[in-house]
C-alpha cells in the first residue's frame, strides 16, 4: 500500500517588501477576470432602477460648478481673472476635482462593498482595488466626454493637448488611489476616518485652483502652491485648454513621488486587509 504524502502547513512570516509586491502583482494578474467581472456587476448596479441613469456620474460637479458661474455672475462674489471663461473654468476644475476624490474614495468604498464576500471566501483582495479602478476608468472616460464638451461649447477650440489630457487623467487617479488604499485599512476600523476624509476633501477643495485661480500673493497662494493637489488640476486644465502647462515640473515630481508609495500602498492593502476582516468577525 502507498504511504500517503503528509504535508505540515505553516504561517509565513515574510516581510520581504520586494516579495510581497511580487506576490501582490501576480494575484492581480491572476484575478483580472474576477475584477472585471465585479466591476460590471457594480457598474451595472449603479444605475439600475434609475430614470437618470448615467446621468448621476455628472450631476454633483455640474451642480457645484453652477452655484459658483452663479455667485460669480451675480456678484455675491469676485473671482481673480482665470485666463479663460469663467465657465469652462469652474465646469472643469469641479469635474476634475470629481475624478480625483472618487478615486480617493473608491478602494475603500469596494472593499467595505465586499466584507461579507472577504469574510466568506479567499481570493485575491487586490481584484477589489482593480474593479473600482475599472469603474473609475468608465466614469472618468464619461467625464473626459463631458470636458471636451465643455471646451468647444464656449469657443475656446481643440488643441494638440488635448492628446495628452486622458494621461493627466490617469495620474489622478494613480495619486488618488495611492491615497485610497492607505486609507481603507484605517475607514474599515473605524468609521469616524472615512467622515474626517471626506471633511478634509471638502477643505482642500478651497485650497486647491478648482473654482478660482492661484492668487498673486498671500497666504491663499502659499497654501495652494504647497497642496499636491494643485498640480493635478492646473496641468490637467492646461492641457484642456491648450496653454502651455505652469506646473508640470511639479506634476512630474508628484507623480514620480506616487509611483513607489502605490506598490507600498498595495502591500499595505495585502497585509492589513485580511487581518481587519478576520478579527471584525
Amino acid at each position: 500500500m502507498k504511504q500517503l504524502e503528509t504535508r505540515v502547513y505553516q504561517r509565513e512570516n515574510n516581510h520581504n517588501i520586494y516579495h510581497l509586491i511580487k506576490e501582490s502583482l501576480s494575484d492581480i494578474w491572476k484575478s483580472r477576470f474576477l475584477s472585471r467581472q465585479l466591476a460590471e456587476r457594480d457598474i451595472k448596479a449603479q444605475y439600475r432602477q434609475s430614470y437618470l441613469g448615467i446621468v448621476w456620474a455628472f450631476v454633483a460637479p455640474l451642480m457645484t460648478g453652477a452655484i459658483w458661474i452663479f455667485l460669480n455672475l451675480s456678484g455675491t462674489i469676485q473671482v481673480s481673472e482665470t485666463g479663460i471663461p469663467y465657465p469652462v473654468y469652474a465646469f472643469s476644475g469641479t469635474l476634475i476635482w470629481s475624478i480625483l476624490t472618487e478615486s480617493i474614495n473608491t478602494p475603500a468604498t469596494s472593499t467595505k462593498g465586499a466584507r461579507g464576500l472577504i469574510s466568506k471566501i479567499n481570493f485575491p483582495k487586490e481584484a477589489l482595488v482593480v474593479s473600482g479602478i475599472y469603474k473609475l476608468l468608465f466614469n472618468s472616460f464619461l467625464k473626459i466626454v463631458m470636458l471636451i464638451a465643455f471646451v468647444f461649447l464656449f469657443g475656446v477650440g481643440f488643441h494638440w493637448s488635448l492628446v495628452f489630457l486622458p494621461l493627466a487623467i490617469l495620474a489622478a487617479l494613480l495619486m488618488g488611489t495611492t491615497i485610497g488604499l492607505f486609507i481603507t485599512p484605517l475607514s474599515m476600523l473605524y468609521s469616524d476616518v472615512s467622515r474626517i476624509i471626506s471633511m478634509g476633501l471638502g477643505f482642500l477643495m478651497y485650497i486647491t485652483p478648482v473654482v478660482y485661480s492661484i492668487p498673486d500673493s498671500g497666504i491663499m497662494r502659499t497654501l495652494m502652491l504647497a497642496n499636491p493637489f494643485t498640480p493635478l488640476i492646473v496641468t490637467t486644465r492646461d492641457l484642456l485648454i491648450g496653454t502651455n502647462p505652469e506646473f508640470i515640473g511639479y506634476f512630474s515630481i508628484a507623480l514620480l513621488i506616487c509611483i513607489p508609495l502605490l506598490f507600498i500602498g498595495m502591500v499595505f492593502y495585502r497585509i492589513s486587509i485580511p487581518i481587519i476582516v478576520e478579527r471584525s468577525n
